[in-house]
């Protein structure tokens, strides 16, 4: 078999190969501009590069296979091992909040399936997210390099405790509710800098908090209630 016919009769294979996946892929184009259009910029998310980043992840790459019908409806998906991929509007929400720039250094406590950094990270060159369980940081990392989000930094660690080695962080966003804001994560917030909390008691309903940093102080301001899976701890 010449050469010539080997890539002829490979490019027709690729071609079945790939079909599908692109095929699917531009259905799922479509419903994710639907859900920018109808679950946030409806409800008053009017940051341009807030919006701009949801319509350009793709959503549906970071939830389970077989759940990815779900991945653009107007509520969390579960990612297994107890955690979600947060509402779509709380994603934009809580991310519009941090008011993210290019320049800025922000840190996300909770990395799941990857989702809320690959938002980050289209607007933000440096990321840094610390997920406590295992697989999920495994996960949540091989999501974010096949979607090209290369530049994001992930971490298995107890979240609690921050990523002090690349403190300060102008903005710090955490995605599990916690009974307490975490000392930690104040100490490396910079001066000025936002962070956005859900705090409350686990399985019930939360309170979204934004906490800004003023010197020595902190602004504490409640935003909405909310429902979270808890921040998990390292066991002693």
């Amino acid at each position: 078999m010449t050469s010539v016919i080997r890539v002829l009769i490979w490019g027709l294979l690729a071609g079945s190969l790939t079909g599908p996946v692109l095929a699917q892929d531009g259905r799922f184009d479509r419903e994710r501009e639907r859900m920018v259009a109808t679950q946030v910029e409806a409800r008053g998310i009017q940051d341009p590069a807030t919006l701009e980043a949801l319509r350009r992840v793709p959503r549906h790459r970071f939830v389970p296979e077989d759940r990815r019908r779900h991945a653009y409806q107007d509520r969390p998906v579960p990612i297994g091992y107890g955690q979600t991929i947060s509402q779509p509007f709380l994603v934009a929400y809580m991310t519009e909040l941090l008011k993210p720039r290019p320049g800025m250094r922000v840190l996300e406590i909770g990395t799941g399936s990857g989702y809320q950094a690959a938002v980050l990270a289209e607007i933000l060159d440096e990321v840094f997210t610390v997920e406590i369980i295992g697989e999920l940081a495994q996960w949540g990392e091989t999501n974010l390099r096949r979607a090209g989000y290369g530049h994001v930094r992930v971490k298995q660690a107890d979240g609690y405790y921050g990523w002090e080695e690349h403190a300060p962080f102008d903005a710090i966003v955490v995605t599990a509710a916690a009974d307490h804001i975490p000392p930690p994560l104040l100490d490396q917030l910079r001066d000025g800098g936002r962070m956005v909390i859900p705090v409350g008691s686990p399985f019930r309903t939360q309170t979204l908090m934004l906490i800004t940093r003023d010197g020595d102080r902190t602004v504490s301001e409640s935003l909405l209630p909310v429902r979270f899976v808890p921040l998990t701890r390292k066991t002693p």
